[in-house]
C-alpha cells in the first residue's frame, strides 16, 4: 500500500470580524451569525435526494434560555445530498448578542413517528427507482434537534459557522414498519478554525463503491465495521464521512483542528463493507487542506 500526504494553506475567506472583543460570556453588543448548512453521505442504496425543511433556528447562550433567529425566513427546502464533499448552503446572516454560545437547534416540518397517512410531507427521501417516502421523526423531535457545538459571536463582527447534518447517521429504517426514521446528528464547525482531507484512491475495484471515514484519534475500533443492529448504523463514531467520486477523488471538509484516523472502506457489489486502509496520526489544521492519497492492496487490511 502506498499513501503520499502534502499540506496546502488554503485561501479561506475571512468570515470572524477583526473587531477586539472580551472573552466574557456577558459581552456587550451585538454581532452576526452567518450560518451554512452541509452534509455527508447516507448508506441507503438507490437514494437520489433527501429533502429536510426547516421552520426555525433556535440558539442557546451560554447557560442562557433557547431564542428564536427572528431574521430567518422559513420554511425552507433543502435537499441535503446536494451539499456534500465541502459544498454548503447559507441559510443566512442572523443578529445575535456578542458572546458564547452552546448550540443551535433545527425545527423541521416533519411527520411524528407514530403517524400513518402523510400526504404532503415535508421531509421526505427520494429514490432512483421507487416512490418517495416521507421521514418519520420521534414523538419528541418536534421540539426541535440540537447541533453539537460552540461558537463565539464577537461585538460588531460576524463569526461563519457550519452545521454538518450527518444523513448517514441520521436516517434509519425500521424493521417492523418499513418507516424511514429521521434522527438527525448534527454538529457545528467553526468556519475560520476548519480544515479539511482530500486525496484521491487508487487500485480501485470495478463495481464497487468506496467511502472514507474520518475519526477522532483513539476512537475507532474493528467493532465498529461490524454489521450494525436494527435502526443502527455501521461506523457509529465517525466524525464525518465522504464518498469517493468515480475518478477516485475525495474531500473530509469542515474538521475541526485537531488529529484523526482515516479509514477507507470498500462497499462490494453484494453490499459488503471491507476495511481497506486505514492511517493514523493524520493531524488537521485550521485553514488548511492536507492531501491524503492511497493506493489500495489487492488483499484485505490485515
Amino acid at each position: 500500500m502506498k499513501k503520499s500526504l502534502k499540506l496546502f494553506t488554503l485561501l479561506f475567506a475571512v468570515v470572524f470580524g477583526l473587531a477586539a472583543c472580551s472573552q466574557d460570556d456577558d459581552m456587550d453588543g451585538e454581532g452576526t451569525v452567518s450560518l451554512s448548512i452541509t452534509d455527508a453521505p447516507i448508506d441507503e442504496a438507490g437514494v437520489s435526494a433527501v429533502f429536510v425543511t426547516i421552520t426555525g433556528i433556535e440558539y442557546q447562550m451560554s447557560g442562557g434560555s433557547w431564542e428564536a433567529f427572528e431574521e430567518f425566513e422559513g420554511p425552507v427546502t433543502i435537499n441535503l445530498l446536494d451539499l456534500q464533499n465541502g459544498a454548503s448552503e447559507l441559510l443566512g446572516d442572523f443578529n445575535a448578542g456578542a458572546g458564547t454560545y452552546t448550540g443551535l437547534r433545527f425545527l423541521l416540518d416533519a411527520a411524528v413517528q407514530n403517524q400513518n397517512e402523510i400526504s404532503n410531507p415535508g421531509c421526505y427521501i427520494t429514490f432512483e427507482e421507487a416512490e418517495d417516502q416521507p421521514l418519520f421523526v420521534p414523538s419528541g423531535g418536534q421540539s426541535g434537534y440540537k447541533a453539537i457545538g460552540d461558537f463565539t459571536v464577537p461585538v460588531n463582527g460576524t463569526v461563519g459557522i457550519t452545521a454538518d447534518f450527518d444523513l448517514r447517521k441520521s436516517v434509519t429504517k425500521a424493521g417492523a414498519s418499513g418507516k424511514y426514521l429521521l434522527n438527525p446528528t448534527i454538529r457545528v464547525i467553526v468556519n475560520d478554525q476548519a480544515g479539511e482531507i482530500q486525496g484521491q484512491i487508487e487500485n480501485r475495484v470495478e463495481g464497487a463503491t468506496y467511502i472514507v471515514y474520518a475519526y477522532e484519534a483513539g476512537t475507532y475500533t474493528e467493532e465498529e465495521a461490524a454489521a450494525p443492529a436494527e435502526g443502527e448504523n455501521r461506523f457509529p463514531n465517525a466524525v464525518t464521512s465522504t464518498s469517493v467520486d468515480a475518478e477516485g477523488n475525495y474531500v473530509l471538509a469542515f474538521l475541526a483542528p485537531t488529529e484523526y484516523e482515516i479509514v477507507v472502506v470498500e462497499v462490494t457489489a453484494e453490499g459488503e463493507n471491507v476495511v481497506k486502509e486505514q492511517e493514523s496520526g493524520v493531524k488537521v489544521s485550521s485553514n488548511t487542506s492536507l492531501e491524503l492519497n492511497f493506493s489500495l492492496d489487492l488483499g484485505l487490511l490485515d
